[in-house]
């Protein structure tokens, strides 16, 4: 029995990319010393596509595929894809929402709980011998506190329930309000940042939000005001952030993502008012697993049906 064609843009997981090489007659693109060259010759063989959200897709690659039907991402994020383009091409796109929406909310709290208590800080502090001669400054409270959400979809609402848990009030920023949210929705997002204590990012990426929490949302946030970030790098404007920081206009941040991954910049891993994370906050075996098996259960469905289970 022929096997349909799959075009793999990039590795995934293996897990993945065993599964999708058991199922389908695979070719990976990666592997071709010279990728445009190859797809110059080949790219019209073929309907569908996989690819990692850490790697492009732009208008070329896709137009070098000229007879793709459907591109399958690994991954919520899709900012690395043009998906306007795919769209005028008549490619669907999907991707894996919701099965990293708890394990990011879990890292949002604690990154929150880490910045307010200063948890990494004093690790730092008791490693070094320091507690034989003084003690830590005093830091601040999570509970009873006010969070600001910028975002609320089901990262956002996840995070929100959590902020429940600790009887925070919450407020959030978005487009629109939701219909029947169980938490306020503020249309200005400096009013959010003067409100808030603690601000949480949990937009999409891209150029509708990039460098939208900027110096004059941080100056709004204020220097006992916390920043949390588990979205995208290019939402916080990062050379405004260390300047708020280094300034004491901003009192602590809590980081997972960042405007040039992998580099961090070493002004904000010398803060000891900074927790930097390596953009980890879904990883874990559970929704890794999740998220291998919809990527290649959505390849399965277009194959099957001619629509994606998740599309974006």
């Amino acid at each position: 029995m022929t096997r349909h064609r799959l075009l793999q843009i990039s590795p995934i997981t293996p897990p993945a990319d065993a599964r999708l090489a058991r199922d389908y007659d695979v070719h990976a693109l990666w592997k071709e010393a010279d990728p445009k060259a190859w797809l110059a010759a080949h790219g019209s063989e073929y309907e569908a596509a996989a690819i990692h959200l850490r790697f492009p897709c732009d208008a070329a690659m896709l137009a070098a595929l000229p007879n793709l039907k459907v591109l399958a991402n690994f991954g919520a994020g899709y900012d690395k894809i043009d998906v306007a383009a795919a769209k005028k091409q008549g490619v669907v796109v999907s991707n894996t929402p919701g099965v990293l929406d708890e394990c990011v909310a879990d890292t949002a709290i604690g990154l929150l709980i880490d910045v307010a208590r200063g948890f990494s800080a004093t690790t730092r502090f008791a490693r070094a011998g320091l507690w034989k001669t003084g003690q830590r400054p005093l830091m601040t409270r999570v509970n009873r506190k006010k969070m600001g959400l910028i975002g609320y979809g089901g990262i956002g609402r996840a995070i929100a329930r959590r902020a429940d848990g600790f009887g925070m009030e919450v407020r959030y920023n978005s487009r629109k309000p939701v219909e029947g949210a169980p938490h306020a929705h503020e249309p200005s997002l400096l009013a959010l940042a003067r409100w808030a204590d603690f601000l949480v990012v949990a937009c999409p990426g891209g150029p509708a939000t990039h460098h939208l929490v900027n110096a004059e949302v941080m100056d709004a946030l204020g220097p006992e005001g916390i920043l949390v970030n588990i979205a995208r790098g290019s939402v916080v404007d990062e050379a405004a952030l260390i300047a708020a920081l280094t300034e004491k206009r901003l009192g602590g941040a809590g980081l997972d993502v960042y405007e040039n991954e992998p580099n961090i910049p070493e002004a904000l891993l010398q803060m000891d008012n900074v927790t930097a994370l390596s953009h980890i906050a879904g990883f874990s075996r559970e929704s890794r697993a999740d998220m291998e098996a919809l990527v290649c259960d959505n390849v399965d469905a277009w194959f099957k049906t001619g629509k994606v289970l998740t599309p974006v």
